[in-house]
């Protein structure tokens, strides 16, 4: 029994070509495949891909339902998505050496078969404790995952397509959140919260049947792991975790309610320092600190942290308005569709139009894009309903996509040009940048939302009086529509009195959102102006060098 398993778990022999090695330990070689096979890891590929994406995507679109099928309340269902990210974002920096010194094999199969029985356990022991179980093993599962779907799809494309393949590779994942949301509405109605675990359980299940059918060309392995490298992890995975518990929380509980929230923060920042301490003087350090602090990568950081921040306003703005003008899921699945449609325009698009030499192009125009989308959004009214917002938020989901690809390359190049061994820095780096970047990005608009709702409820409710004609009426005609069920003349006053206090809150809410649109057009336009003075910088440089060069 543990021949065949330790068999089963054990990588192939491969024999290589000279061009076929792989690039660094832990990654796939790159042999001739045919064109089935090709095929066959294309198809898997998207399967992982989207087996990522859901993780975290399912129950993201059905916070709400969740809520109330679960019994939980507003704070422990935002744990779920939170959990999620609190244990995706660090654990590349263990996967990336596992790969290199156990193989890509043990890899898949063990994150995945880890992941599928934490899922399936849950549909039995189905408490809020297990739910924060299955969605950490889903965000470990999913860092590894996303990883697989990166490599099959670098299978999938021959070698001089090998950076369309990562583009394409990351960009998959990312089409899962409006699917999401296309059809969660029909798994609902089967089984309320079971039927979204077992398509989760599923998709694990075809992944790991599909990882075990088809394997990945075999790597280079060697010693990686450092005793310091668990001290390091252990102090930096526990930071990024109180620092994305934060601000997945800090809104839900509010910042300055819970006191917990500042013993978080006081743990996490001397953590921090002590794992970054420990890598600045380490000769192999997991976290190369000089060079992340580097003028290109923090460059990068800025930039790519404004631009989650920004796309957070389709996850969170546009769905928000949607749900207070009193649109769910059901009644929104044209706009998910237009919406995913737009998503995979996004990925196919950065994918074709991929330039090596102009990285940041394509990332500023897609902050622009948002930009313009953002202030037409901020038109906003009560009148709004999901057809007005086809256009800007079909822009802003094509964006989404279309940046992420080239983002990613900008950062690897410059890493593989500084050595291999900054691959491992780079990966936690940009993983913290869309995990943290992505619940900041939320956390920003929210709390700026809930300030902008209560000074527009304040200026509202200032210019209502009772003495008003017009106030009167509202509140008569309020009454009127209850007058069937409610006989007492007083208790229908307070009746449309309660409506118009309704009403107004609604309205306070809708200007709250049309703010937070101007908002993300503002921080969206700044950051495009950045982008536009660095590269036009760029360009002056190189061009009175040449001139410098051309007279000496």
């Amino acid at each position: 029994m543990y021949s065949r398993l330790r068999r089963f778990l054990s990588e192939e022999r491969w024999d290589f070509a000279p061009h076929e090695v792989p690039v660094m330990p832990g990654s796939p070689g790159s042999p001739d495949h045919p064109h089935p096979r090709r095929i066959a890891y294309g198809l898997i590929s998207v399967l992982l891909g989207l087996t990522a994406g859901f993780g975290n995507a399912l129950i993201s679109a059905n916070t709400y339902t969740l809520q109330g099928a679960l019994g939980l309340d507003p704070a422990q269902i935002a744990w779920l998505p939170t959990v999620y990210v609190m244990t995706n974002v660090s654990i590349n920096l263990i996967m990336i050496k596992f790969r290199q010194q156990f193989g890509l094999r043990p890899f898949a199969m063990i994150f995945l078969f880890v992941y599928a029985v934490l899922t399936l356990a849950h549909l039995f022991v189905h408490g809020f404790a297990s739910a924060i179980a299955v969605r950490a093993a889903s965000g470990m599962a999913g860092a590894a995952v996303s990883s697989l779907a990166l490599y099959y799809m670098m299978q999938a494309l021959p070698a001089k397509w090998r950076l369309k393949a990562v583009v394409l590779g990351i960009g998959v994942p990312q089409c899962a959140t409006p699917l999401a949301r296309l059809f969660s509405p029909e798994l609902l109605s089967m089984s309320q919260w079971r039927t979204l675990y077992l398509f989760e359980l599923g998709l694990a299940l075809c992944s790991l049947a599909a990882v075990a059918w088809l394997r990945l060309p075999p790597t280079n392995r060697q010693k990686a792991f450092e005793p310091l490298d668990f001290v390091t992890f252990i102090l930096f995975a526990g930071a990024t975790a109180l620092f994305a518990a934060v601000l997945g929380l800090g809104r839900i509980v509010w910042w300055t309610q819970a006191a917990w929230i500042g013993w978080a923060l006081i743990a996490a920042i001397p953590m921090l320092a002590a794992a970054l301490l420990i890598e600045h003087h380490r000769v192999n350090p997991l976290l190369n600190t000089r060079w992340l602090g580097s003028a290109d990568i923090v460059r990068f950081t800025i930039v790519t942290i404004m631009a989650r921040i920004v796309l957070s306003e389709q996850t969170f703005a546009a769905v928000g308005l949607l749900t207070v003008l009193g649109q769910n899921n059901d009644q929104l699945v044209p706009f998910f569709s237009i919406i995913f449609v737009a998503s995979v325009v996004g990925v196919v698009a950065s994918a074709v139009l991929l330039n090596v030499q102009k990285l940041a192009h394509p990332v500023m125009l897609a902050i622009g894009i948002v930009a313009i989308a953002a202030f037409a959004d901020s038109h906003s009214t009560s009148l709004t309903r999901a057809p007005q917002l086809y256009v800007t938020q079909a822009l802003i989901a094509f964006s989404a996509t279309f940046f992420l690809g080239p983002s990613l390359l900008f950062g690897m190049t410059r890493a593989l040009q500084a050595g291999t061994g900054h691959i491992i820095s780079f990966i936690a780096l940009f993983g913290i940048i869309n995990g943290i970047g992505g619940l900041g990005g939320t956390a920003l608009l929210g709390t700026y939302q809930t300030i902008r709702e209560k000074a527009n409820s304040a200026a509202i409710v200032e210019q209502i009086s009772a003495t008003d004609p017009i106030v009167a009426q509202r509140i008569q005609a309020g009454g009127a529509a209850v007058a069937r069920v409610v006989g007492d003349p007083a208790l229908r006053s307070a009746e449309g009195a309660a409506i118009l206090s309704q009403t107004a809150t609604r309205e306070a809410n809708i200007l709250a959102y049309a703010d937070v649109f101007r908002l993300v057009a503002v921080l969206a336009a700044a950051t495009f102006g950045y982008l536009f003075f660095l590269l036009a910088r760029r360009d002056w440089r190189e061009r009175r060098a040449k001139t410098i060069s051309g007279t000496a």
